[in-house]
């Protein structure tokens, strides 16, 4: 999870306020939403941004992984927005989750990733209908292939030739920014975006 005070300072809650939180546990989430907003004075911009993914075949997936995939992808965003939003309504501010492509389309060797996704999509799109009324704007942002440790053993392997190309959290931050940074009479629903390097199927 990350925010946006009102004086604008990006934070991610581990660096910038010393603060751990597991997603996937609304208690912690609610903690330290609470403490985020003590130090800040409020919140203008919320990115549900925790991940967790494992790749393969259906019937190979630990069921353990599927667990994991389901409590911080999905839930995680749930109770991200649960605690977030009454400060964004305060603040006419953004709620942007990060989802995926896999959200957008099924893919093979993904199938409970696709689901979690699917599931944050889903809610996300049916946030903005609720929340447009209260001035929170309300996105998914569904970025293809990103340069990280994300599955790295899970799927991914750091010798993975797929890796190569692939965008960087600086750039999907960019992107994020593009978001927040537009007029406040209009709003993104969906931004969809991919690597040069990346196909367009699934």
């Amino acid at each position: 999870m990350a925010c946006a005070s009102r004086s604008g300072t990006d934070l991610g809650l581990e660096g910038a306020l010393g603060l751990t939180c597991d997603v996937s546990d609304a208690g912690q989430v609610e903690s330290a939403v609470a403490t985020a907003v003590g130090e800040l004075g409020g919140l203008d911009a919320v990115i549900a941004n925790a991940g967790v993914g494992s790749y393969g075949p259906f019937l190979d997936i630990p069921p353990d992984e599927v667990e994991a995939m389901i409590d911080v992808n999905l839930k995680g965003t749930l109770y991200t927005a649960r605690y977030t939003l009454p400060h964004l309504i305060e603040s006419k501010g953004d709620f942007i989750s990060l989802a995926s492509v896999a959200g957008l389309r099924g893919f093979p060797g993904e199938t409970v990733y696709n689901a979690s996704k699917f599931g944050q999509l889903g809610f996300t799109r049916s946030l903005d209908h609720e929340m447009r009324e209260k001035g929170v704007r309300v996105t998914n942002l569904c970025p293809g292939g990103i340069a990280t440790e994300f599955a790295m053993g899970t799927g991914r392997t750091p010798e993975m030739p797929e890796l190569e190309g692939m965008m960087s959290p600086e750039e999907v931050a960019d992107v994020a920014w593009f978001v927040v940074s537009r007029p406040k009479g209009l709003r993104m629903m969906t931004v969809s975006f991919r690597p040069m390097n990346e196909g367009s199927w699934g």
